[in-house]
């Protein structure tokens, strides 16, 4: 079962249940008023939106042609590094130029027991699916990093499961593993959605096919797969070291980190298009816009 948040025909955001691509419109105003409602009948997510689309009728539209927004507004988002080889491996790239080295700070990240967490967003911050997200302009080496958010309420609970555009500016991290804040966070480095999926039987997040396809001029330029079932690191572990002496917050989004990335030749461009997929999850797309300095009229 997925949940969205779409503009509805009263021109206001409305929230959603997609059942085989049909929508249905659900009585609440907001992802985590849903979870409120199913915590007052003691039921889960789950079984309350099974309720509550037994009396609900399909919105009429299909899901392709609703304007979708984030699914919740997420109050932060943070994210995992490193916890996958092929993140490994491009993070050692880019910091030794292609050069072989002994070690790297990256090597030890991968291996270390305390997990890489950073902090990536803010609600304000986030970009709806099918809006513009932008590149940097003092980069000149940027890339889509595809990754399965955790949704979690504040004391770590799984409420469901997203999909995240974790935008990285890699010649900016690796001239400096201190300048990660500024290789990461910008004014529109990421998305979420299209969708949350909720907790149910027969989801496994260990075994989600992962897919990053970029457009260019309508030709697709990049193509790359994977599978969370490579995630080095378990999903409670991570979120267990988030919660170390922090505060988050009931709609918190945790990434688990990327492991589909592209081609170390490559760079994003104004008007190129990306394209996120997760099974079960759904397609998280978005164009992408010049520099944000340059975005002023």
């Amino acid at each position: 079962m997925r949940i969205i948040r779409y503009i509805g025909k009263n021109g206001e955001p409305d929230i959603g249940a997609v059942q085989n691509d049909t929508v249905s419109r659900l009585p609440c105003s907001s992802f985590l008023d849903l979870v409120r409602m199913a915590d007052a009948l003691d039921l889960t997510p789950l079984e309350w939106t099974r309720r509550a689309l037994a009396k609900a009728a399909p919105v009429g539209f299909a899901l392709g042609a609703l304007q979708l927004l984030t699914p919740h507004p997420f109050p932060e988002v943070w994210a995992a590094g490193v916890t996958y080889k092929r993140s490994q491996e491009a993070r050692d790239y880019e910091s030794t130029g292609g050069k072989s080295a002994a070690e790297t700070i990256y090597d030890r990240v991968y291996a270390a027991e305390r997990p890489e967490i950073f902090f990536k967003s803010t609600a304000a911050r986030l970009i709806d699916p099918g809006a513009p997200l932008f590149i940097r302009g003092d980069s000149n080496w940027q890339i889509p990093e595809p990754e399965l958010g955790i949704v979690i309420d504040a004391s770590g609970k799984i409420l469901g499961y997203t999909a995240g555009n974790d935008m990285s500016c890699r010649d900016i991290e690796g001239a400096n593993p201190l300048y990660l804040p500024q290789a990461k966070i910008w004014k529109g480095s990421c998305s979420t959605g299209p969708a949350i999926r909720l907790v149910e039987n027969g989801f496994d997040p260990y075994r989600l096919g992962i897919y990053l396809r970029i457009f260019r001029n309508g030709v697709k330029i990049v193509e790359e797969s994977a599978n969370t079932s490579q995630l080095k690191r378990k999903i409670d572990e991570l979120i267990g070291y988030l919660l170390k002496d922090n505060v988050i917050f009931d709609g918190t989004v945790l990434l688990t980190g990327t492991c589909a990335v592209p081609p170390n030749d490559f760079t994003l461009m104004a008007g190129d298009q990306i394209e996120i997929e997760i099974e079960g999850i759904g397609v998280l797309a978005n164009s992408v816009s010049g520099p944000a300095h340059a975005s002023r009229a």
